[in-house]
């Protein structure tokens, strides 16, 4: 507003200087001179209302054109801003979304090692059974040689006997009862003797393995006949604890 004030008395001021010059200026030398001089005093006060009217239209114009720079650039890091966050959320969610591929990877191996897990129990939990009931590896007439059937039920056997080092095996020994004594009981010594090998082939000590062959004089049934002579044809295996064992020595 001062500033204003000064700005109008410099414009009068200076309207009256020139129009004091005009007027002392104005003689009979010529209209010529007095029109120079008017026109001098229009282009000088012009020049003067132009200045001053032109600084606080210009101030108001920069103001103005300031103002929406201002915006321009405040917007622009505005959205800068918004930018980076969403940059730095969208990192956080690839993050959480790799943990939870790792922990869904890791419950699937997980739930597999329990299936296998459970698949072995159950496993040796059979093969318990049949151990301690006694479990019958059988043989041909006259042979001694185990067939690959009760093969793999020795391999069952070996593979539970090295998971659980604590078992040992009582071994009997049969034969039938067609044949003299003599022959029955060397041919159930024989059948006792290729199943303690073949279990010790599989990595068993044979420490674990105890056993003795009794011939045909414990036939499992009274009465003989083609199909109880295949079942005296035999060598039982019963499953036996640490202490059990010792006991039994």
């Amino acid at each position: 507003m001062k500033k204003h004030i000064i700005n109008a008395a410099i414009i009068s001021s200076l309207l009256m200087n020139n129009v004091s010059y005009a007027a002392s200026a104005e003689t009979a030398e010529t209209l010529k001179d007095r029109e120079h001089t008017e026109e001098l005093v229009g282009l000088s006060s012009g020049a003067i209302l132009g200045a001053v009217i032109g600084g606080p239209v210009g101030a108001f114009i920069g103001a103005l054109t300031g103002t929406f720079i201002g915006k321009s650039v405040g917007d622009e890091s505005e959205i800068n801003a918004q930018k980076s966050i969403l940059d730095q959320q969208q990192f956080a969610l690839n993050e959480k979304n790799a943990k939870l591929a790792e922990m869904d990877k890791q419950q699937q191996t997980l739930f597999e090692v329990q299936t296998e897990l459970a698949r072995i129990q159950a496993h040796q939990e059979q093969t318990l059974t049949e151990l301690s009931i006694g479990m019958n590896v059988q043989f041909k007439t006259g042979s001694a040689q185990i067939e690959p059937l009760f093969q793999q039920q020795l391999d069952n056997v070996a593979y539970m006997m090295a998971s659980m080092p604590d078992l040992h095996v009582n071994l009997m020994g049969y034969a039938d009862r067609r044949g003299n004594d003599a022959f029955n009981q060397a041919l159930s010594e024989q059948r006792l003797l290729e199943v303690i090998n073949y279990l010790a082939a599989q990595g068993i000590d044979k420490t674990r393995l105890t056993g003795q062959a009794y011939g045909a004089s414990a036939p499992m049934h009274e009465e003989q006949n083609f199909e109880n002579d295949f079942f005296d044809r035999r060598v039982t295996l019963k499953l036996l604890s640490e202490t059990e064992q010792l006991a039994a020595n």
